[in-house]
């Protein structure tokens, strides 16, 4: 379909701003359940809206379980909370059977459900597990399914799996698989709370417990997100930004930059590029813009990249780490695609 065709068919402002209002109303209700987190909390909003999975990186006490908690009870979704430990095992994720005999005395294989199949899964310390444990998560974040013993059975839907990892404790933790980052849409930092954030939580909140959301999202309302976001218009020439970005985090990439050729041992998968159309959608979305913008890109290109760009041992000795190297790809490169030399002289014919 081309663009003339796709941008006949533009949300109207009659069809937009209610969406846009839904997301006020949520993005409003986390910022008052949660304090001073409102910019964590838009890019947690754009993940949700692109139906991808997040993961949350952050110490102890930072409020990631009550924000993954808070986003349940606002979008009216099913919650199962998996805590990771080395002992779990796949079927306490993902179900298993069990012999049962029938009411006609046969015995038979029944299967049990596991955590797993719920709206919003949380997988708390989900690097403290084996390798053989958070695999069995792979298909239920790509597929959105489970199978067992020959049968393939879907997953509720919506299925976000919004996990958290605990980044200075590494005793008894196992890194997570490249395979199982590039499911991740958004690899998002939780930061400590500011002094006035501190007195806020310690002056109104007895025991820093948050209050309970004055208000929830219906499931036709949520659909209702969904479907406008199906909607958002993606130009051509930003569709083509995502993707030279993309490749330019190849070393062998024409548009590479020095740090990226330097630096980076692995790429972004063709996956990065999907998640930052999807992401970018839902940007402009919160922006109350039916098209998606150049600032949409570089809103989510960070969180998009940061996990999925692998970089060497030198990157780790001269104190560089994948945010630069997005931010300097993002400098680099012209929106516009034209490569225009910097001496360039106009003259009249």
């Amino acid at each position: 379909m081309s663009d003339n065709i796709q941008s006949e068919n533009l949300l109207q402002p009659e069809e937009l701003n209610p969406a846009v209002e839904l997301t006020e109303k949520v993005l409003a209700e986390l910022d008052h359940i949660l304090l001073g987190r409102a910019a964590l909390h838009r890019m947690v909003l754009i993940g949700i809206l692109s139906q991808g999975h997040i993961l949350l990186e952050g110490v102890p006490g930072v409020g990631k379980t009550a924000l993954v908690k808070a986003l349940g009870q606002l979008l009216s979704l099913d919650f199962n909370r998996v805590q990771f430990t080395p002992d779990l095992m796949p079927g306490d994720i993902v179900g298993t059977h069990i012999l049962q005999q029938t009411p006609e005395g046969q015995r038979e294989m029944s299967f049990q459900a596991g955590p797993v199949f719920t709206n919003i899964l949380l997988a708390d310390e989900i690097n403290r597990a084996s390798p053989k444990t958070q695999s069995a998560l792979l298909e239920a974040m790509q597929e959105r399914s489970v199978t067992l013993l020959g049968n393939t059975r879907p997953l509720p839907t919506p299925f976000f799996v919004l996990a958290s990892q605990n980044p200075i404790e590494l005793e008894g933790t196992y890194p997570l698989p490249e395979a199982q980052l590039d499911r991740f849409l958004f690899k998002l930092i939780v930061p400590h709370a500011d002094v006035d954030v501190l007195d806020d939580i310690i002056s109104t909140r007895r025991r820093g417990e948050p209050p309970a959301p004055a208000w929830s999202m219906s499931a036709e309302q949520l659909q209702q997100l969904f479907d406008v976001m199906d909607r958002i218009f993606l130009p051509k020439p930003v569709s083509r930004y995502i993707s030279r970005l993309t490749a330019a985090t190849h070393p062998s990439a024409p548009e590479s930059t020095e740090a990226v050729r330097k630096y980076v041992t692995y790429a972004a998968s063709p996956r990065a590029a999907i998640a930052m159309a999807e992401a970018s959608r839902a940007s402009a979305l919160l922006a109350g813009r039916p098209t998606v913008g150049f600032e949409d890109v570089k809103t989510v290109a960070s969180s998009v990249l940061n996990h999925r760009v692998i970089l060497n041992y030198q990157a780790r000795f001269d104190g560089v780490d994948t945010f630069a190297i997005v931010d300097g790809l993002l400098a680099a490169l012209d929106e516009t695609d034209l490569n225009l030399p910097d001496d360039l002289e106009i003259r009249s014919a």
